[in-house]
């Protein structure tokens, strides 16, 4: 998987059947729609070995998922750990055993983090069973969707 040609990973991370925690998944494939050709789009269910895998190769990584970090519902944190270290409170409450944050810190360790990896996390209002999204992720779906299309259009 070294030998991509894409140089901007987009990685969409989630649950679609745990309502909000699908956020990262779908940016992810609406972002597919009009995507440069130099940017891959996948999504994970954010087991952290996998994202270790994920972004292997890539210059840039955009890593999105929902969060739980007690901020309102829809709040939109945007974090570059390519410079800074991932606020613990910001997946405090996770669905993953060795999640993003453990995964973001081992990389940070062996040296395999990507030259530039952000991390777009959008608070979550529910994650018991279920299908769809809450009304204030559902618009911060659509604000991180924007942003990363002019994120991938500046880089690509």
């Amino acid at each position: 998987m070294e030998n991509r040609l894409s140089k901007i990973f987009v990685v969409g991370i989630g649950n679609d059947y745990r309502w909000d925690d699908a956020a990262g998944r779908i940016v992810a494939r609406r972002l597919k729609t009009g995507a440069p050709l130099s940017t891959e789009i996948f999504e994970e269910t954010g087991e952290g070995t996998s994202l270790l895998e994920a972004w292997r190769g890539a210059e840039d990584v955009f890593l999105i998922d929902a969060v739980q970090s007690g901020a309102p519902p829809g709040t939109v944190h945007r974090i570059d750990v390519s410079t800074q270290p991932l606020p613990a409170s910001l997946f405090r409450h996770s669905t993953h055993a060795f999640g993003i944050a453990e995964a973001v810190e081992l990389a940070r360790v062996l040296h395999q983090l990507p030259p530039r990896l952000i991390i777009y996390g959008i608070e979550g209002e529910r994650f018991d069973a279920g299908v769809g999204l809450s009304p204030a992720v559902e618009k911060a779906v659509a604000e991180v969707e924007a942003r990363l299309r002019e994120e991938i259009i500046k880089k690509g």
